[in-house]
């Protein structure tokens, strides 16, 4: 399992680094100082985990999970104990306090094992030809997901438009992602995925991104890493 470091304090990623060395399955593939480092290679390499500091100059941790479009499981590492719940609203996967103490960070790695066991007894992806069942309070439905143009995140919650219908699910973004045909739905940002077949015009945007029209009239913007990603995925 592939790991990322980044805090802006050296003697901080340093014990963390050997405290880790404990857990041969872990895999520390870089360490960063500063947010903007973090940011683009945590979208280049991919890691499985990252482990954040929150307080750092420039961008804190919360700004660096509100740039990224790929987002691994986190870890906030932090001196300050008064984040916590903010971190779990972000859907991070544990908040440890300096100087980590090792029995929290075992708990810690354990819970990310247990967490990567779960995602790999579900690796089929669902297509647009593929029907769920989506809950919203007392209502119910069966929706095939080709009548779903877009999801967009509302905190821990996703809502799930179809139909005239916009229920709220008890879903992160990210983990609904995982789930789906990424030929079909596409992450455009950080906050919706499209159904790439309700897309009706797409014209350019501001920085290199893209501004598409579905079908049902909402327009949504795609990020400028984004639109690199898709017009690599679809060109001739």
């Amino acid at each position: 399992m592939k790991a990322i470091i980044v805090d802006d304090e050296r003697l901080a990623r340093k014990e963390l680094h050997n405290l880790l060395a404990k857990y041969p399955s872990i895999e520390i593939i870089g360490e960063y100082d500063n947010a903007e480092d973090a940011i683009n290679e945590i979208e280049r390499q991919k890691p499985d985990l990252v482990f954040l500091d929150i307080h750092m100059p420039g961008k804190d941790g919360f700004g660096v999970l509100e740039e990224l479009i790929y987002v691994p499981q986190v870890i906030f590492v932090t001196a300050y104990d008064e984040y916590a719940i903010k971190a779990f609203e972000v859907n991070a996967l544990d908040y440890l306090l300096k100087p980590i103490q090792p029995e929290r960070l075992e708990e810690a790695i354990n819970k990310l094992s247990a967490q990567l066991q779960t995602n790999e007894t579900s690796t089929n992806k669902l297509t647009a030809k593929d029907q769920v069942f989506v809950k919203d309070g007392e209502k119910c439905w069966f929706v095939k997901l080709e009548d779903v143009p877009m999801f967009e995140s509302e905190g821990n919650y996703v809502r799930v438009y179809f139909k005239g219908n916009k229920p709220l699910i008890l879903k992160s973004l990210n983990n609904l992602a995982n789930k789906l045909d990424e030929d079909v739905f596409f992450r455009a940002n950080r906050k919706f995925i499209i159904n790439l077949n309700w897309i009706e015009d797409v014209e350019n945007w501001f920085n290199g991104g893209l501004m598409v029209k579905l079908k049902t009239g909402e327009k949504v913007e795609i990020s400028r890493r984004q639109a690199t990603k898709l017009k690599e995925m679809k060109s001739l």
